[in-house]
């Protein structure tokens, strides 16, 4: 790929990241799982076994040529490409993920498709990127003939879960969540910051990022995957414990709604363990407020706490029908 001029340097670049739970009784192998995200015949599943099992697919490229979406109405076209892709955490949580990146200024007319072609990930505006405007449209979320990340990581979402090796047995019902992020340029010489990370209604949740211009996007796509993995862990966790009514449920009715968080969730937080070491910080963040890790901790122990009290009357009874 050519390397680009100052002016075609990203200084944007966007995302949406759709999480939820594999639908297959059992977790998927290593190897089962490179068969599921093996999206293209050219390029290997990067497969990983430490500290956790987890597959990456290679990238998949989408052609738009459409407005993109911007907060204050301004009407930008882009064209380009959309990278997509997805991964699999312990062969049970699946993620896919849409971004671009743009430029700070584009061409005043259409170039042929060969030009974006070996550019894949960029998204060329006609003339000057209203930056501010543009994130925040992305987070807003697209209208109608703009683009549509979510569209684009929902369609990769449903053509994996079609494969034919999955037996849509869920082992426990659950929701999945989207978020959309949003990564401007730093200030020079400053380095990467998380500016805010928001829960919005039905499962949406919206990152914003301030990086350095040499961050690949996919660096970005890499840490938000990250964020997005581990919020759906802790709202899937919190409404299995709604639902499982502690203190109002009897023994066997609390143990049964709590048991797939002990069987397929509660090994699965490890925060940062796939994320470029460059953006790893950035968790401290979350950490600090609203404190993803002193949370997940909590709620284990709720879980554990409630499964000793229920677990001593019902060894009670089984020792007294002896």
């Amino acid at each position: 790929m050519p390397a680009p001029g100052p002016s075609a340097r990203p200084v944007l670049a966007c995302g949406e990241v759709r999480t939820g739970l594999l639908p297959s009784f059992q977790a998927l192998d290593g190897r089962a799982a490179a068969q599921l995200l093996r999206l293209r015949a050219d390029e290997q599943v990067r497969v990983s076994e430490r500290p956790n099992l987890y597959a990456l697919s290679p990238e998949i490229l989408t052609g738009v040529d459409c407005r993109l979406p911007t907060s204050n109405g301004a009407k930008v076209r882009g064209v380009g490409t959309v990278a997509a892709r997805a991964a699999l955490t312990e062969g049970r949580v699946l993620q896919a993920t849409a971004y671009f990146s743009a430029p700070a200024a584009g061409p005043d007319m259409r170039r042929p498709w060969g030009h974006y072609l070996v550019r894949p990930g960029l998204v060329e505006p006609f003339g000057k990127l209203p930056e501010q405007a543009t994130a925040e449209g992305v987070l807003q979320g697209g209208g109608r003939g703009e683009l549509d990340l979510g569209a684009i990581a929902e369609g990769l979402f449903a053509q994996v879960v079609r494969h034919p090796l999955l037996d849509h047995k869920a082992p426990f019902k659950s929701r999945r969540t989207h978020l959309r992020w949003a990564a401007r340029r730093a200030p020079q010489g400053e380095g990467p910051s998380l500016e805010r990370f928001t829960l919005a209604e039905d499962g949406l949740r919206t990152v914003e990022l301030r990086l350095p211009q040499d961050t690949p996007a996919a660096a970005a796509a890499g840490l938000c995957e990250d964020l997005a993995l581990h919020d759906w862990l802790l709202t899937t966790v919190v409404h299995m414990l709604d639902s499982s009514r502690l203190g109002a449920a009897d023994g066997p009715s609390a143990v049964l709604a709590l048991r797939p968080a002990v069987d397929h969730l509660l090994h699965l937080w490890m925060p940062r363990a796939h994320v470029d070491r460059t953006l790893g910080h950035l968790w401290d963040v979350l950490e600090r407020e609203p404190g993803f890790t002193r949370q997940w901790r909590t709620l284990v122990q709720r879980i554990r706490d409630q499964l000793a009290v229920q677990a001593v009357p019902l060894l009670h009874e089984a020792l007294s029908t002896r």
